[in-house]
């Protein structure tokens, strides 16, 4: 993972901040690296992406925050409309088809989503 993905017991957000469904994103520099990364909370699970479609390896959310789709059950592309299941990242339309999104490990602890 890249090393500007932050370490274990990092704090992301209070649980309370992401709506169900819902996503935020978020990035982090260190020196000249960037990354960039998601969380999505649907039916009370939260699961943390990388933030990069595995087509074309561009960031998803074209707008802040916006991962999901208007009815918040996939993952939306915002560049060329790929979908993904917030449960598995796998694509299940789009060019990617039967690929996945990275994970970013995180949890939740103590009401707070942080880096696992």
């Amino acid at each position: 993972m890249n090393q500007t993905a932050r370490a274990s017991g990092t704090r992301l957000c209070r649980l309370d901040d992401l709506k169900d469904p819902g996503a935020k994103g978020f990035r982090f520099r260190k020196g000249d690296a960037l990354f960039g990364g998601f969380v999505v909370r649907k039916d009370g699970e939260v699961r943390g992406y990388v933030d990069i479609c595995p087509h074309a390896g561009w960031p998803l959310a074209a707008w802040e925050d916006r991962y999901l789709t208007r009815e918040g059950d996939l993952i939306l592309c915002g560049g060329h409309g790929a979908l993904f299941r917030p449960d598995t990242g796998e694509c299940v339309a789009g060019p990617c088809l039967g690929r996945a999104l990275t994970r970013w490990p995180v949890t939740v602890r103590d009401g707070e989503v942080v880096v696992a």
